[in-house]
């Protein structure tokens, strides 16, 4: 499966993005989910996931409250709407998609990976 992710941009502290990842070329709904991000100099980490019909998900303590995860199997896309966004959730974003949910918060047991999207939050 291919994957694209879109919807990065510069946004001010406190504000909103919702990022999008597309698939093709398989069926998007055999997949689980996952959005990792990458800030400057640092190593890339888990942001959320989602299962297969979106019953399960699971977020990074340092987004729980303010991110939220979806997807829509119609539409081959995921998503990530981002609230109250701060300077530190500055990073490249990335989806990915695996087979299944056991370590889905680690990034090696991931086989499928988009480009990513930058996000930049100014303060």
């Amino acid at each position: 499966v291919q994957l694209q992710a879109s919807g990065g941009g510069l946004v001010q502290a406190g504000g909103s993005l919702r990022l999008s990842c597309g698939a093709s070329g398989g069926t998007f709904a055999d997949y689980v989910m996952g959005w990792f991000r990458q800030a400057p100099g640092k190593e890339r980490e888990f942001v959320a996931a989602i299962n297969w019909s979106g019953s399960k998900i699971s977020y990074a303590d340092s987004v729980k409250g303010r991110f939220t995860i979806s997807r829509d199997n119609a539409k081959n896309t995921m998503y990530l709407q981002m609230n109250s966004l701060t300077p530190e959730d500055t990073a490249v974003y990335f989806c990915a998609a695996d087979r299944t949910t056991l370590g889905w918060e680690i990034m090696n047991m991931y086989e499928f990976w988009g480009e990513g999207t930058l996000v930049t939050v100014s303060s």
